[in-house]
């Protein structure tokens, strides 16, 4: 076979095809891993109400609605029914303030405003210290508490909540999540 002259336009036509091929694999890639992706986060997202909210016999996520929020934003509520009875509103909830950034919670709170429990769904924080939120020694201290007469901050500024060690910043962060998705869910009449 001979050797094709190394010319500008032999390379930009051989850079041409690899780029191609390349984009062509790409999209096809995307196109086959697209609908198992989103069934994977519906999945997840579900196993995530279910764990914060009692035993509902309706598809939350069909009946989901956002509510305004005090800072301009919406969080998504997911109302749980049993029978056609709210027994829950799970809050997909979050806050910027960890110490790495981003949390994301989902709470789940009864019809009177308490909550029953809470579940992260995303954060960035340092392994071994704010990864401790995703515990049960740390999250279930809110769960049966009365936001309206439990005080959700840190003790250390003058709240109920036990900071989890040397992840305070964490601690705060996640009273913040779940405060926001109550005086949300507050703000809107259904508590």
């Amino acid at each position: 076979m001979a050797k094709t002259e190394s010319t500008l336009r032999n390379m930009v036509l051989s850079l041409t095809l690899i780029a191609l091929v390349a984009a062509t694999a790409l999209g096809f890639v995307y196109e086959v891993t697209k609908k198992p992706i989103e069934i994977s986060k519906l999945n997840k997202k579900l196993i995530a109400i279910k764990a914060v909210v009692p035993p509902f016999d309706n598809n939350p996520d069909n009946e989901m609605f956002r509510l305004a929020g005090d800072n301009g934003d919406s969080l998504e509520i997911y109302p749980a029914k049993s029978g056609g009875t709210i027994v829950g509103y799970a809050v997909r909830t979050y806050t910027v303030n960890g110490f790495s950034g981003y949390i994301g919670i989902m709470a789940g709170f009864s019809p009177d405003g308490t909550i029953i429990n809470t579940n992260v769904l995303e954060h960035k924080e340092t392994p071994g210290l704010g990864t401790k939120m995703t515990e049960d020694v740390f999250k279930t201290q809110f769960n049966g508490k009365d936001p309206s007469s439990f005080a959700m901050k840190v003790k250390k500024d003058g709240g109920q909540v036990d900071a989890i060690t040397a992840a305070t910043i964490t601690s705060r962060a996640f009273c913040e999540a779940v405060d926001r998705a109550y005086k949300t869910l507050k703000k809107g009449g259904l508590i």
